[in-house]
């Protein structure tokens, strides 16, 4: 079983955003892996709001991406925190997989139902 760092928007509709994570995580467990979303963690014990607190968590995530076996992108907007993600494990050689509307709504079609303003409907 790999580990995969699970890439998804956060800011913005921060509930919103949250539900697309959980669904990001089943599909990873779906396909017969572990997942780790700091950014469903870390929001539970930091202030997001608070500069120091939000770099913590950052440079937690980054920390952890170390010992992922892949990062998986999800969504159809990469954010800088993202990109950040992407180019980490570019420079660590962690590979990187950018799961696309089409696969997810083919082997989830209630992902696609459940969030109606994603690319994802059909």
């Amino acid at each position: 079983m790999k580990l995969i760092y699970v890439a998804s928007p956060y800011v913005g509709d921060i509930e919103r955003n949250t539900e697309f994570a959980r669904d990001a995580c089943r599909f990873v467990m779906n396909e017969g892996h572990a997942f780790f979303a700091p950014h469903l963690l870390y929001p539970q014990v930091l202030d997001e709001h608070d500069s120091d607190d939000r770099q913590l968590g950052l440079d937690m995530g980054k920390a952890a991406l170390a010992h992922c076996d892949e990062l998986w992108v999800f969504g159809d907007t990469i954010s800088c925190g993202m990109q950040n993600e992407i180019d980490t494990a570019r420079k660590l050689g962690i590979p990187v997989k950018y799961v696309v509307a089409q696969e997810m709504a083919e082997r989830e079609r209630p992902f696609a139902e459940r969030h109606s303003s994603c690319s994802m409907r059909m």
